[in-house]
């Protein structure tokens, strides 16, 4: 454990662009973000910011984030209106302003705590190809879809793979 809040709170681009605080359980070394900077050299993922060992983690971050425990909090995004349970995960800041032309339709959802990319491997999946998935649940949206996407992330969180 390390000495801080317990909850993080990021700035995330929600629907529509607008701005909101996204919670979590904070799985990091208080003031990560200004040791990221450091490790920018170590990135593993183009256009989002992945390290498999990151040295920010904490111990108990660790096991927060294999269960995806780390993510709960965002419940009361859920219950705010700021998320829903199933959609394209909301990007930080520079993240967003990746994304360009007909890839901001993403933002034409409200975004969700678990969606098409976090089951098809996030760990692995480039920022670019994120945004496709995403535009491809938007195109295809169903509540059959945010159904399958809920039974895989609940598979995920019981095999402790991580979403």
């Amino acid at each position: 454990t390390s000495a801080g809040p317990v909850f993080f709170r990021q700035t995330r681009v929600g629907r529509d662009g607008d701005h909101f605080e996204m919670l979590k359980f904070r799985s990091m070394v208080d003031g990560a973000d200004a040791l990221k900077a450091q490790l920018h050299t170590l990135n593993e993922s183009d256009g989002l910011f992945k390290m498999a060992n990151d040295p920010r983690v904490t111990r108990i971050g660790r096991l927060l984030r294999a269960s995806s425990l780390d993510e709960l909090p965002q419940l009361l995004n859920v219950l705010k209106g700021d998320m829903s349970l199933v959609g394209p995960r909301p990007l930080v800041l520079d993240e967003d302003a990746l994304v360009h032309g007909w890839h901001r339709r993403r933002l034409h959802l409200t975004p969700g705590m678990t969606g098409p990319w976090q089951v098809l491997g996030s760990r692995q999946v480039p920022l670019h190809d994120m945004v496709k998935i995403d535009y491809m649940y938007i195109a295809n949206w169903s509540f059959w879809i945010d159904f399958k996407i809920l039974l895989r992330t609940v598979m995920h969180v019981l095999r402790r793979a991580g979403v």
